[in-house]
């Protein structure tokens, strides 16, 4: 489950904040004890304000490049919260390292690949595709965090092929750079 959301932060950082929390408030989530206000009402409120801000924003020539540059990090954090609130561990520093080498890992890796498949949509189309890639990353981000709660397992594959081919294609870029 922590995979799958943390993939999702990659693509949207606050859609799978926001399903997690809505998870955790109705029991579908497993929060561990230190995370259960994220299923608490200012939570919600609050990741579902930073959600609707963050759908739109990607539909803005420009901005939508420039919020690449900032949700990178973000993601990171995001992707690492949210493994480490699922991870059944009980030591703390275990429980976080784990939750950053996985959940950050996947969400850093993940918006790498649409940042830069973001930066050759707007070279290629001289921007007007941004929209389209906007679209179905905002599908993605839905249904990844969606899923993640109903089928983890297949979820967790799925996201582990996503990134495998996300590393083949930095792999390649790299080389013929």
């Amino acid at each position: 489950m922590g995979i799958g959301l943390s993939a999702s932060a990659g693509l949207r950082v606050f859609v799978p904040l926001l399903i997690a929390g809505i998870g955790g408030r109705f029991g579908w989530v497993p929060l561990t004890e230190h995370f259960h206000w994220l299923g608490e009402w200012p939570a919600l409120v609050c990741f579902g304000t930073a959600t609707v801000i963050e759908i739109f924003a990607y539909y803005i020539p420009v901005v939508d490049n420039l919020l690449d540059a900032i949700t990178t990090p973000l993601a990171v954090v995001a992707g690492t919260l949210l493994a480490t609130s699922v991870l059944p561990i009980d030591q703390q520093l275990l429980k976080w390292v784990g939750g950053l080498i996985v959940g950050g890992g996947s969400a850093a890796i993940i918006q790498s690949g649409t940042a830069l498949l973001r930066l050759f949509t707007t070279k290629a189309t001289i921007g007007s595709g941004n929209s389209m890639l906007a679209t179905g990353e905002n599908l993605g981000a839905w249904t990844l965090s969606s899923l993640s709660l109903v089928i983890p397992v297949l979820v967790a594959v799925v996201v582990l092929i996503m990134i495998g081919i996300v590393m083949m294609g930095l792999a390649r870029r790299s080389r013929s750079s």
